[in-house]
């Protein structure tokens, strides 16, 4: 069965990774390498960052939780310094690739686990930025924000209902993520999964499966 549909992840794939803020914010502070992502790996589907990115506890809430789970670690950190990272900057590669795809007929989506914080589904911290990702956003024909839809990835069901909303099959998507976790739920279900290491190697494995050639803006 060909290919007829593309989802993509947003944070770290349409734009840079959080975790390249969350590395320079913690070489600031002082604090370990990858601390965040370690706070964030122990009790995956419970912790506070699960339950925000749930929409089940507010910022403020969340800024406390956290605070106490990187305190169990051994160091110093507030949930409001992890919110401020999570915007990353637009990956223009990757808009154009976007409107390659919707010139020739495909069916486009985007699952994002996000959080009630920011401005808009790219929780941006200004105005102007939040208009940008806004403007990306309508090159989806569907989108799910975890803090909306109540489900996040990796849960299963968060991909059905993407499949369920564009009225297509596993087998005919193709699946872009930064996060390999999130990645094996939709192999499990049939989609062909890329994990995104950076923009161009997405596009360099998403045009050889597509049989296209994906130009670097301004190239």
């Amino acid at each position: 069965m060909a290919f007829n549909t593309i989802i993509f992840d947003f944070g770290g794939v349409i734009t840079t990774s959080p975790f390249e803020a969350f590395n320079r914010m913690e070489a600031k502070r002082g604090l370990p390498k990858d601390f965040v992502r370690s706070v964030n790996s122990r009790n995956p589907d419970n912790n506070a960052w699960a339950k925000f990115e749930r929409a089940e506890c507010s910022a403020t809430e969340f800024d406390a939780l956290f605070a106490a789970e990187a305190r169990v670690l051994g160091h110093e950190l507030d949930g409001a310094s992890v919110i401020a990272c999570l915007s990353g900057d637009i990956r223009p590669d990757m808009v154009a690739a976007l409107d390659i795809l919707k010139a020739k007929g495909f069916k486009i989506g985007c699952i994002t686990n996000n959080v009630p914080s920011g401005k808009g589904a790219g929780m941006a911290v200004s105005d102007d930025k939040a208009a940008a990702i806004a403007a990306v956003m309508q090159h989806f024909d569907h989108i799910i924000e975890s803090s909306k839809a109540g489900v996040r990835k990796p849960d299963p069901r968060i991909y059905a209902m993407m499949c369920d909303a564009l009225a297509v099959e596993p087998s005919q998507c193709i699946y872009l993520d930064d996060l390999g976790i999130n990645c094996k739920p939709a192999a499990a279900m049939g989609m062909a999964a890329i994990k995104v290491t950076s923009g161009a190697q997405a596009l360099n494995d998403l045009g050889a499966l597509l049989a296209l050639t994906f130009t670097p803006v301004g190239v």
